[in-house]
């Protein structure tokens, strides 16, 4: 029997992916200037204010409060009217140094007998219904919300637009788990005053239909085009009025996105957030890795798609265990207990490892930060930072680099294919 699935996404200007934003340009300053510098930093938004708690270890010394502010400026908050905005709000910083008994089980000397940052489960997904191996839900939701933000942006099809925004596709499937079509597509966006609500809501439901939706699809393979269809179900604003948004009209924290982060409700979670810390945390670090296993796997043809979990304690190097779930799906004659153990042989999953094999040192975690940590382009971009005192350094970063199909041949070879 045929089922829905239904995965959502939120903009840039959400208040949450705000707060992860801030906190991950954070990061990528302390990284850029000290790449061992130890960061976890938390950030809330509320009706004019920021607030930057957390703790740091480093070498550097970072002007937190311009990069909040530079931050917020790029999303567009930029208008008294809204209520926050990059040159007006509070900045308050309560950052503070790292506590030496939990830096004492991660700091050992060598990548090699670099102990876990925390405790806890990571997990990993991928499957082959979309070129970039995500759940085609999530990345609709995605693609919608990168749309509307680039029509904002250049202000002219549809001018009212503000950041806050939210999408959610709802996917028919097969009983072989093909995509049919999408029976339904939900847009909130934030958006200038209008004198006449009706004639507001009529405006902006024709324009996200007949202007974006098609700027979408048009961007898409044929046969994802093909998904769409006259019957889809249309919820745009569906509560009506929304002028009020962003952090004025709700307040935003890092970490509370984990589900829009990775899969979109596909695959499972461990509970860990990815924005605001340094790669030492194995939240972020292995939730990485266990995508480039998973993706790699699906790629190589070992499975259509593939869940992968790792473990760890806090200090202790070698994680608990690594799970593999094929969900019968496999294409090999092995059970998912004898794919793990292959696993296990061809990825070193000691988090200094991870460090090393997916290049976390460097200031790559700004661009994750908004639309999904996964499934995103591997590409080497330019970036400048500059410090407290004046001084800037340009660095050539790699991104998403677990998103590279580089074990492919590895594991091909391992399971003889």
């Amino acid at each position: 029997m045929a089922y829905l699935f239904t995965s959502e996404s939120v903009s840039e200007g959400h208040p949450d992916k705000i707060s992860d934003q801030i906190s991950d340009a954070i990061i990528d300053n302390f990284l850029a200037f000290d790449k061992n510098s130890k960061v976890a930093c938390e950030t809330l938004v509320t009706t004019g204010q920021v607030v930057l708690a957390g703790e740091i270890k480093s070498d550097s010394y970072v002007d937190v409060q311009t990069v909040a502010r530079d931050v917020i400026r790029k999303i567009g908050y930029t208008k008294g009217e809204y209520m926050f905005s990059a040159d007006s709000c509070g900045v308050l910083s309560a950052l503070h140094e790292q506590s030496p008994d939990i830096n004492q089980g991660v700091d050992r000397g060598t990548p090699e007998e670099q102990g876990a940052g925390d405790q806890g489960m990571m997990f990993g997904y991928a499957t082959n219904e979309t070129d970039n191996y995500m759940p085609l839900a999530l990345d609709l939701s995605h693609k919608i919300l990168i749309e509307l933000a680039a029509m904002r942006r250049e202000g002219t099809d549809i001018p009212y637009l503000r950041p806050d925004a939210k999408s959610q596709v709802t996917i028919e499937y097969s009983d072989d788990h093909v995509p049919q079509k999408i029976t339904a597509i939900v847009v909130s966006t934030q958006h200038d005053d209008f004198d006449e609500e009706a004639a507001m809501l009529t405006k902006i439901k024709s324009d996200i239909i007949q202007l974006l939706i098609p700027r979408v699809k048009a961007k898409l393979k044929p046969e994802l085009q093909a998904l769409f269809n006259d019957n889809i179900k249309y919820h745009i604003n569906p509560t009506g009025k929304f002028v009020i948004g962003g952090p004025h009209g709700d307040s935003g924290l890092t970490g509370r996105k984990i589900i829009v982060d990775t899969y979109g409700g596909k695959g499972a979670h461990g509970g860990g957030a990815f924005s605001g810390k340094d790669p030492s945390k194995v939240d972020r670090s292995a939730a990485y890795a266990t995508r480039h296993i998973a993706k790699n796997m699906v790629a190589a043809g070992i499975a259509d798609q593939m869940l992968v979990q790792v473990s760890y304690a806090i200090g202790v190097v070698e994680p608990m265990g690594i799970f593999v779930d094929t969900y019968g799906s496999a294409k090999v004659n092995m059970t998912d207990g004898q794919i793990a153990e292959k696993v296990t042989a061809l990825f070193d999953m000691r988090p200094g490892l991870i460090e090393q094999r997916l290049k976390l040192r460097n200031p790559m975690y700004s661009e994750s930060a908004a639309y999904g940590h996964m499934g995103r382009k591997n590409e080497t971009v330019t970036k400048t930072f500059t410090d407290s005192s004046g001084k800037s350094i340009t660095k050539e970063v790699e991104l998403f680099t677990w998103e590279k199909l580089d074990y492919v041949d590895k594991v091909k070879q391992a399971f003889g294919l």
